[in-house]
């Protein structure tokens, strides 16, 4: 709806199967709050299909934009402050998890590089997870819960930058493969958009010339669905394909509307 939040859509979800008696914490991020919600709501209901009782929760801003023009100072200040608030759910045995991986860098390897003497920062870093990563380990450890079905047209996914940053390994894709009788194929490489570099109108030009070789990769491999880690990456991606002209220009009107990998979970659960 307009307007709506992944914070005022839905405050908490319940867990409605699965064998994994959880709790955790949606760190919503800015992007999964304000500019795409339908990931956090596909997050939250994807969670409670395995068993994960989850809350939405989202202090502030984690910082990456200040980082990237170098003010230290402000990401110091808004470490220290979310850590002593999202310490309070880890005090009662919440998990933390980061929606976009941007976030999930900063809160698990960037902030405790920036004030290296904060407990809470450090307490903060451990407990946190990609939603991929996390999705992953409950398919490790517990198994997920019964009711995936195919995607229909095969998935490409591009692993962001700052997903591979985490050296986490390639999440995205080993819970995309947990879909049966799904192709899923995989791009590793930046798509040229750059953070809030590549959101400046004077970058983006060169930012798709940077991202042509995978705007090139998906145009041949021609899938029903592309989606990223990082939702800008993934329309940036589109955005050059498009300007490739042609049956690729038509082929990115194609794909569907996801941009994130958790959708295509729900949406395989039929959520």
């Amino acid at each position: 709806m307009p307007g709506s939040t992944v914070v005022t859509a839905i405050v908490v979800s319940r867990p409605c199967s699965g064998s994994r008696a959880g709790k955790a914490v949606l760190y919503a991020t800015c992007f999964g709050n304000y500019n795409n919600p339908a990931i956090g709501e596909a997050a939250l209901k994807v969670l409670a299909k395995n068993g994960v009782e989850t809350q939405i929760v989202h202090p502030r801003c984690c910082g990456m934009p200040q980082l990237e023009h170098g003010d230290i100072e402000a990401v110091a200040k808004s470490a220290k402050a979310t850590a002593a608030d999202l310490g309070a759910w880890i005090d009662k045995g919440y998990d933390v998890i980061a929606l976009v991986p941007s976030c999930a860098l900063m809160l698990k390897f960037e902030w405790p590089l920036i004030v290296p003497g904060d407990e809470a920062v450090k307490r903060l870093s451990g407990a946190t997870s990609d939603i991929s990563e996390y999705l992953v380990e409950i398919a490790k450890n517990e198994g997920l819960a019964d009711g995936l079905s195919p995607l229909d047209g095969g998935v490409t996914v591009h692993i962001a930058c700052h997903a591979r940053a985490q050296n986490m390994g390639r999440k995205a894709a080993e819970m995309l493969r947990l879909v049966p009788e799904t192709e899923i194929s995989v791009i590793e490489r930046c798509s040229g958009h750059g953070g809030t570099w590549g959101v400046m109108k004077d970058n983006f030009e060169v930012g798709l010339k940077n991202g042509k070789p995978v705007a090139r990769d998906v145009a041949k491999r021609n899938p029903r669905h592309l989606v990223s880690e990082c939702p800008l990456a993934r329309d940036h991606i589109l955005q050059g394909v498009e300007r490739l002209g042609g049956d690729s220009a038509s082929m990115a009107t194609r794909v569907s509307a996801a941009q994130h990998p958790i959708e295509l979970i729900a949406q395989a659960y039929g959520l």
